[in-house]
C-alpha cells in the first residue's frame, strides 16, 4: 500500500505499542512513531521494529493534535505522493483487512475526507471500565460527524484544514471533523472491524480522570464551535452543568424554604437512569450493558462538570490547558 502512511502516537504504552506496530509491519512502506515524553522503553520498542521515531521536543506542551501533526507532515516530506493517512493510537492494533476496506471507501467517494470503523476492546471484560469503553466505541454506521482517534484520512482534506488544532488537550478529532465538514466534506463510519484498544483501566481514578477530560474536551469545543448552525457539543455541555451542578444546587439550596420537598429533584436522576436504559435495549444492549453504561452516564457529569470548570477557569486566566493523562 504505496499511497497509504501510518502514524502512531503514544506515550509510555511500552508491549502495547509493540502489538501496535507489529500490527502494521508489513502491510504499508511509510510509517512512523511519534513520541511525546514516555520514560519507558517506548522509543527503543519502536525503533528495533524498524519504524521511523519522532521523539517530540519536550520544551512545547505534548498534546495528541501536535503528535499527528508532527506525524502526516513527516510522512508527506518524505513522500509526497501519499494520498491518504491511516491514524492510530499506540494503545491500539490494526484489525487484518482495515487497510483495504478504507481505502477501498475513499477512493470510490471523492467527497469523504476521513473513514473510520469499530474499535473494539481486547479485555472487555478485564474491568468495568474496559467494558464502558467498548460500550462507548460502538457508534452508529454511516455519515457521522466525527471520528476518533483511529481512522484515515484524506492528505487532501487535512491539507485544506491545516491539520489538528494543536493546542487541544482532548476532542481533537471531532474538532477537526467540524472544520472538514465546514469546508463540505463528509465523515463515514463503515461497518467494519477497525482496530483492537487496550485501555488497561482498572481503577475508578482512571475512569474519573477520563470524564474529567471529556468535560473539559466539551467545554473548549463548544467554546471553539458553539455558535449556530454548528451547536458543537452544546448540547453535551448544558447537560453537564444541569445535573452535574444546577439539580444538586437546588436540592440542597432549598431544603429549608421548601421543607426538604426540593430534595424530590434528586429523583430526576434514577428517572433520568431508566431513560437511558430504555434507549440502550432499543438499540441492542445486553440488560447488563444497558444498566452499567446509563448509571456510569449520569455519574459521569461530576468529573465532565470538574473539567467545564477548570477549562473556563484557565481561559478566565489566560492559562494554557495541560494534558490530562489518564493512563
Amino acid at each position: 500500500m504505496t499511497n497509504i502512511g501510518l502514524v502512531a502516537i503514544g506515550r509510555n504504552e511500552g508491549e502495547r505499542l509493540r502489538n501496535c506496530l507489529s500490527s502494521m509491519i508489513g502491510k504499508v512502506e511509510n510509517a512512523v512513531y511519534v513520541d511525546s515524553g514516555s520514560t519507558d522503553n517506548s522509543v527503543e520498542i519502536a525503533k528495533s521494529l524498524g519504524v521511523d521515531v519522532i521523539e517530540l521536543d519536550l520544551s512545547i506542551p505534548f498534546t495528541a493534535a501536535r503528535a499527528r501533526n508532527t506525524g502526516w507532515e513527516f510522512l508527506l516530506a518524505k513522500n509526497p505522493q501519499l494520498n491518504y493517512i491511516q491514524f492510530v493510537d499506540g494503545d491500539c492494533e490494526i484489525v487484518d483487512g482495515w487497510l483495504t476496506t478504507a481505502q477501498q471507501k475513499l477512493d470510490e467517494n471523492p467527497n469523504i475526507a476521513v473513514v473510520c470503523g469499530r474499535r473494539r476492546e481486547r479485555y472487555p471484560h478485564a474491568s468495568i471500565y474496559n467494558r464502558l469503553c467498548d460500550i462507548e466505541w460502538n457508534t452508529p454506521i454511516g455519515e457521522t460527524k466525527a471520528c476518533g482517534g483511529d481512522a484515515m484520512m484524506r492528505v487532501e482534506a487535512l491539507q485544506q484544514v491545516s491539520g489538528f488544532n494543536p493546542k487541544l488537550i482532548a476532542g481533537e478529532e471531532p474538532e477537526l471533523c467540524v472544520r472538514l465538514r465546514q469546508k463540505e466534506w463528509k465523515i463515514y463510519r463503515l461497518d467494519a472491524e477497525m482496530t483492537l484498544h487496550d485501555a488497561q483501566m482498572t481503577r475508578l481514578s482512571q475512569w474519573w480522570k477520563r470524564n474529567l477530560r471529556a468535560g473539559h474536551a466539551y467545554a473548549e469545543g463548544a467554546y471553539l464551535h458553539g455558535n449556530p448552525p454548528e451547536n458543537h457539543w452544546i448540547k453535551e455541555t448544558r447537560s453537564i452543568w444541569l445535573w452535574g451542578l444546577i439539580i444538586p444546587f437546588l436540592a440542597v439550596s432549598l431544603i429549608i424554604p421548601t421543607h426538604l420537598k426540593s430534595l424530590l429533584l434528586l429523583l430526576a436522576y434514577p428517572l433520568l437512569i431508566y431513560k437511558t436504559y430504555r434507549f440502550t435495549q432499543k438499540n441492542g444492549f445486553s440488560p447488563a450493558d444497558g444498566w452499567l453504561y446509563s448509571i456510569s452516564c449520569i455519574l459521569a457529569k461530576f468529573p465532565g462538570l470538574l473539567g467545564q470548570i477548570q477549562f473556563y477557569f484557565n481561559q478566565t486566566l489566560g492559562k494554557n490547558n495541560s494534558l490530562i493523562e489518564y493512563k
